[in-house]
């Protein structure tokens, strides 16, 4: 099982239960073909960087989920079908991996200070 990161952008033009029912009906088909959703973040309504559509607000949605190699070929042509979707896009999330040893640290001899005192008087000179 993989993980991934599935971001879409929604009509503001949407009713907040159509919307809903909207975010639950692709939570329910990662469900359904043996995925599981971990997290689900409702940004809510944002200005686009773009206009998309003649629209210049859409509402975004981020949902973390594991699921097989196939599932996210087949969201994103359901998402590719449905009107109400402005955009979207999907991106497994690699696991950092670190192969390399870490280089040791070197640490500098400490010089012995003088005392403050002698540091602080000028020598003067008769």
């Amino acid at each position: 099982m993989n993980k991934y990161e599935l971001i879409y952008v929604i009509d503001t033009a949407m009713e907040e239960t159509a919307r809903n029912e909207l975010i639950a009906r692709f939570n329910g088909m990662i469900e359904e073909n043996g995925g599981k959703v971990e997290k689900v973040e409702e940004w809510g309504k944002r200005r686009l960087a773009y206009t998309i559509n003649y629209k210049t607000e859409g509402y975004y949605v981020l949902v973390n989920f594991t699921a097989n190699a196939e599932l996210p070929r087949e969201i994103e042509r359901v998402m590719q079908i449905n009107e109400s979707i402005l955009r979207y896009l999907t991106v497994k999330v690699e696991e950092k991996r670190s192969n390399v040893k870490p280089r040791p640290v070197r640490v500098a001899p400490v010089a012995e200070e003088a005392p403050a005192a002698e540091a602080a008087a000028p020598a003067v000179a008769e």
